[in-house]
């Protein structure tokens, strides 16, 4: 090796003194030489790298049938691992042209040590970008995204690459920066709190499969109602149905009360839960004109016809005559609305056989009587859902006089209804 060096710069001497200049290994007209040649030397590598890259490598990547390096390519993982080659040139050449003992050695050691740093930091960061590129197009990301880890490591790196920097600037170990860290922990706490909170949310997160890309979430604190377009190392960011883009610490969707519907989604089913109030005013025994009027609706006809034979064994069983209106059993105009709601919502062809169906009497109040409808849509889009909702309650509402009930609402001097006689 030593013999190499020697042949070099004794041809770099002999070069300078065809020119007319006699210079030795220790004199600035050498060194200026040697550097341009090694300089030379470096482009020319870059140039045959890049060629090798164009020619070759990309070509190649367009053969293979896999994505991920396409991936590399698009983000400039191999173009930006190129420039470690012209830096390795320079690192190894600078052995070979320079005493070791030169201040030119020095500051070419510097600054090719510097562009190597950066060299494999930028390929680092690609590579990580390029990476989550490829994560996100599998199934596994749908079930545990990795963004927030993806910029923890960018992060780690950056501070890497800033502890190497400064300890090759200041000519120390790294060791001995990180000796000096615990003095300003408490000052580094308080800088990445947001970025310490977001790490530990984003790993329960993860953990416990908590939130996705693509959620639907609900935080009334923020204002947020919509689904997760990006979760992030310090803030996740939410597309609102007024397609408004909120952002909000990562660490609240640990720390905060947060609605997910992925539940709903996953269910296959979207629930409806909505009541229609009584005014109790209408509510009475059914009469045998009204049961022979309500015959005629195909959805409770068994319904009365058992209930007819129920009631009828019931006054035996009690001995009490069918015109006993204070001893027997008899039907009333709520429970068959009851129950033709019932037979309404389980013959429905766009609600859910597989989730519960239920109509259910709930507590009076200064309202009146409410009936509560308890059920599932089929389709979970929005639109499509309000569509079906409003259009049941529609016909119920309508349907209601047929039972001589109507819906209470908290006006006065009500106009007469227009079908009234």
């Amino acid at each position: 090796m030593l013999t190499e060096n020697t042949d070099i710069q004794i041809q770099i001497i002999a070069l300078l003194s065809k020119i007319g200049i006699n210079a030795d290994t220790s004199s600035w007209q050498y060194t200026v030489a040697a550097i341009l040649a090694l300089f030379t030397t470096a482009i020319a590598v870059h140039i045959v790298t890049r060629l090798i890259l164009t020619f070759k490598v990309v070509r190649l990547v367009g053969f293979t049938k896999n994505t991920w390096d396409n991936e590399l390519l698009e983000y400039g993982v191999f173009r930006r691992l190129a420039h470690l080659v012209p830096g390795l040139v320079l690192y190894a050449g600078k052995f070979v042209v320079l005493p070791t003992s030169s201040p030119a050695f020095a500051a070419l050691a510097l600054l090719v040590g510097l562009y190597l740093i950066f060299s494999i930091y930028l390929a680092l960061l690609a590579s990580l970008t390029a990476s989550e590129a490829i994560y996100s197009k599998s199934r596994l990301a749908k079930k545990a995204p990795i963004t927030g880890f993806v910029q923890v490591a960018k992060l780690i790196i950056t501070l890497a690459m800033v502890f190497l920097v400064i300890s090759l600037l200041l000519g120390k170990s790294p060791i001995y920066l990180l000796s000096g860290l615990t003095a300003i922990a408490a000052v580094l706490l308080l800088i990445f709190r947001d970025t310490i909170l977001g790490f530990v949310s984003g790993i329960q997160i993860a953990a416990n499969r908590m939130f996705n890309t693509g959620d639907w979430i609900e935080i009334p604190k923020y204002g947020v109602d919509g689904d997760i377009t990006e979760i992030g190392l310090t803030v996740v960011k939410v597309q609102n149905w007024d397609k408004t883009i909120s952002t909000i610490p990562t660490y609240a969707l640990t720390s905060d009360a947060v609605k997910n519907w992925r539940g709903m989604k996953d269910s296959g089913g979207r629930r409806i839960k909505r009541s229609i109030y009584i005014d109790m005013r209408t509510i009475s025994f059914a009469t045998q004109e009204q049961i022979e009027k309500w015959r005629k609706l195909d959805l409770i006809s068994s319904y009365l016809n058992g209930k007819e034979g129920e009631l009828i064994e019931d006054s035996k069983r009690c001995e009490a005559s069918a015109l006993d209106k204070i001893n027997s059993r008899r039907l009333t105009n709520i429970g068959t609305f009851r129950a033709y709601v019932s037979a309404y919502i389980a013959k429905h062809p766009d609600l859910s056989d597989s989730l519960t169906r239920m109509v259910r009497q709930l507590a009076p109040s200064e309202l009146g009587l409410p009936i509560e409808v308890y059920c599932f849509s089929k389709k979970q889009d929005w639109v499509e859902y309000e569509h079906i909702q409003s259009e049941m309650f529609d016909h119920l509402i309508a349907i209601m006089p047929t039972f001589g009930l109507s819906a209470y609402q908290r006006v006065t001097n009500s106009p007469k209804r227009l079908n009234d006689d």
